[in-house]
């Protein structure tokens, strides 16, 4: 029989229930989850916490979307890194799960394989027979849920389980808001001290490196030798290149991306991996704050758009050299050039030519192949941003 409680319990409530062994144990898991600072670190003790008070084989702690519909991340203790993976994909909060997702109070079962609710277990699931849910709350909104199965002795969770875990759970939202502010004071030291090496590259690096340049361009009006002045102006044109890279990184120093990918990453690491199929690296030029303005949703089309242009020149064009550009202001430009074999226009026909035409055209972009000037071809793909 399904047994609801309303009320989670805490540690007085507990004490007209459990004897003086298990407050103990319910004392030093409450001080052992209290502990830590990191909520990576402070959720992992929770469950196990919970799973040791109840006696339970296995555990976990599932969190929820901002939503509170689904569970976005899945904590398990009593399976192994073998029996998590033949497992594959955790649970979203189907079955006896979304139960106390939808009706978060504490939820105790004799044979989940008997509820109603029962949703089933994935292939390489190990067998489950009874269960106790828990919710968990922090700042009274639901945080997540604690799911326990299968004690160690065979026999049912009890009520005493049940208050022991509550109570727990009870003093646990204490420190996943302590260890939630903790990560948040982190993060904006981090912000803060980022912010300070963009304004030191920005006041001291740059404008020596932009004096340095006018300087030199100074020289170059004082020489009659056209190889020094040509000389004087390569190296003029690779102190323009170094400003504009170092404000590119700027950019992302002032508005990093704190969750999610990174977009330069992304291209350097692709770019990396094509060096195999080209035989040599592409120049690489990010120019812009890339990381900032370009929606994490769009990646994935501007990556299979450079990782195919590139896949072309490996193929097709018999290069040398390959430069890439990736620029952000009000549009993304891509522009990957080589000195290879040149363009042909009845090679347009091909698949990944017409892809990266597509993928422009739903972005409302534009997308254009044509002949390099000293040879090879450039490939344009833009965008606008939002």
């Amino acid at each position: 029989m399904t047994r609801r409680s309303v009320v989670p319990g805490n540690v007085w409530s507990v004490a007209g229930y459990a004897g003086p062994q298990q407050l103990r144990r319910l004392l030093d898991a409450v001080m052992a989850v209290a502990s830590d600072l990191g909520l990576a670190t402070v959720l992992e003790r929770i469950v196990n916490a919970a799973a040791e008070l109840a006696g339970a084989r296995y555990g976990a702690l599932g969190v929820l979307d901002p939503t509170r519909t689904h569970l976005v991340e899945f904590i398990t203790v009593g399976l192994d890194d073998t029996q998590r993976a033949a497992i594959g994909e955790m649970p979203k909060g189907h079955g006896l799960l979304g139960v106390l997702i939808t009706d978060p109070r504490p939820i105790r079962v004799p044979d989940l394989n008997e509820h109603t609710e029962r949703f089933g277990f994935p292939a390489n699931h190990p067998p489950m027979t009874s269960f106790l849910g828990v919710p968990l709350y922090v700042r009274g909104e639901v945080f997540g849920n604690l799911y326990l199965t299968d004690k160690a002795d065979g026999s049912a969770f009890t009520d005493i389980d049940e208050e022991l875990v509550s109570s727990l759970a009870a003093a646990a939202s204490i420190a996943i808001e302590n260890a939630r502010l903790h990560d948040r004071t982190n993060e904006l030291s981090l912000l803060a001290e980022r912010e300070r090496i963009g304004r030191e590259l920005h006041d001291t690096v740059v404008q020596r490196l932009f004096a340095t340049g006018l300087g030199m361009q100074g020289t170059a009006r004082l020489t009659d030798r056209p190889e020094v002045r040509d000389r004087l102006q390569k190296h003029i044109a690779e102190l323009d290149e170094t400003i504009r890279q170092i404000r590119s990184a700027i950019f992302e120093l002032d508005a990093p991306r704190l969750i999610g990918r990174s977009l330069r990453r992304d291209i350097l690491d692709l770019t990396a991996e094509s060096a195999r199929m080209l035989g040599f690296d592409p120049v690489v030029h990010l120019d812009g704050p890339i990381d900032t303005l370009v929606p994490e949703s769009m990646i994935a089309t501007i990556l299979a758009v450079v990782r195919e242009a590139l896949s072309n020149v490996a193929r097709h064009a018999n290069a040398e050299h390959v430069d890439v550009v990736v620029r952000a202001g009000s549009a993304l430009l891509i522009e990957i050039s080589d000195d290879g074999s040149g363009y042909a226009p009845h090679a347009g026909s091909g698949n990944g030519l017409r892809n990266m035409a597509s993928r422009a055209a739903e972005h409302g972009g534009d997308f254009e192949i044509t002949p390099g000037g000293g040879g090879g071809a450039v490939v344009r793909w833009s965008v606008p941003l939002p």
